[in-house]
């Protein structure tokens, strides 16, 4: 039976970028009728029928990398784009196709801070990443509550080359390791923001990993700036502002289809208590927000003048804006299978020292 569809319509906003929107149909399994509109900018005028025509034709299974790819050979030399790309035009196609969705195709749920215990926090990100696999929970945000002090190391790093053991011990700083690469993170209760998002795969489909960082964090961003913050996006994984660094985010793809990013914000962190645990080279310091190991890291509340609570009150209604959501819990078995792994995986230190 033919492939055939009508009516179609889908949308990619680049990230720093312009919207870029696409309609068309399919007769017999490929592309008809395309028509690609936004509020880009392209030279010359005519440059938009070479797309069109690129495209028209094309098999509807085709890849972002194949619709690129045609898009850009059928492209006369002196066309330019601005504030768009051939790849976000495959996005927008591949999205009317239903081969990818956008943040309002999903029911997401917003799980305000638990405090729990570190291992406990590492074991909920992989449970509540794997229940969204699953189908059995809908997308997620999840606030994090720290209940107490805590080094958390990135899955790839050496534990000896990131802790001063010794001092952290002497102060009661618990050391986990997360399942998500990137680095070493020092954080207390009150003084971090840390959320997680638990989001299907569909959702990035089609982009590259990089991409999929700033198109996750794109919604935070902008939810700083309501706050008065000249938030920015710093490739990889960072987010920043003119003042320095405010946080960084990780990223692991499950095999269940389900996309974890997380991300730690210094809201009013000790600088010499980060000092004296992390083993921070002096290269490092600048990235990491210290000035001086004296003074404190408190990007988000000397930036906003707002308390901690008020400013995740801000941030989840700046999502419910963005993207839509309701109120979520974690359900019993799910808080029991965290806590089982948290033992089985997360506190042991066969897991903390596999790379000593």
């Amino acid at each position: 039976m033919p492939d055939d569809r009508a009516d179609l319509h889908g949308e990619y906003k680049v990230v720093g970028g312009k919207l870029v929107i696409a309609d068309l149909a399919v007769r017999e399994g490929r592309l008809a009728q395309v028509r690609v509109s936004g509020d880009f900018f392209l030279e010359p005028d005519e440059a938009l029928d070479d797309i069109l025509a690129a495209l028209e034709g094309l098999p509807a299974d085709a890849s972002v990398e194949r619709l690129a790819a045609a898009i850009r050979a059928g492209l006369r030399p002196e066309a330019a784009l601005v504030g768009f790309s051939p790849e976000a035009i495959a996005i927008a196609v591949r999205r009317a196709l239903g081969a990818a969705n956008t943040w309002r195709d999903h029911e997401w749920r917003i799980i305000e801070e638990i405090p729990v215990t570190p291992p406990v926090q590492m074991a909920l990100d992989e449970v509540l990443a794997r229940e969204v696999g699953a189908g059995r929970r809908p997308p997620t945000l999840r606030f994090w509550g720290w209940e107490r002090p805590a080094i958390i190391i990135g899955n790839f790093q050496s534990l000896s080359n990131e802790v001063d053991l010794q001092e952290a011990e002497r102060l009661g700083v618990e050391v986990v390791r997360r399942a998500t690469g990137g680095g070493a993170m020092f954080v207390e209760p009150g003084t971090a923001i840390t959320y997680s998002l638990y989001a299907p795969a569909a959702l990035v489909a089609d982009m590259s990993l990089a991409d999929s960082y700033a198109f996750l964090d794109q919604w935070v961003l902008s939810a700083l700036r309501e706050l008065g913050i000249d938030a920015e996006y710093k490739p990889l994984n960072d987010i920043a502002s003119s003042k320095g660094k405010i946080g960084g985010a990780a990223q692991k793809r499950f095999a269940g289809g389900t996309v974890l990013h997380h991300v730690t914000m210094a809201y009013d962190m000790d600088g010499e208590k980060m000092a004296r645990v992390l083993r921070i080279g002096r290269e490092k310091i600048s990235d990491k927000g210290i000035v001086s190991a004296a003074k404190r890291v408190d990007p988000v509340r000397s930036q906003t003048g707002l308390p901690r609570e008020e400013v995740i009150a801000r941030l989840t209604a700046s999502f419910v804006a963005l993207h839509g959501g309701a109120p979520g819990e974690i359900t019993p078995e799910e808080m029991a299978a965290a806590e089982t792994l948290a033992g089985e995986k997360y506190a042991r230190s066969t897991w903390l020292n596999r790379i000593p």
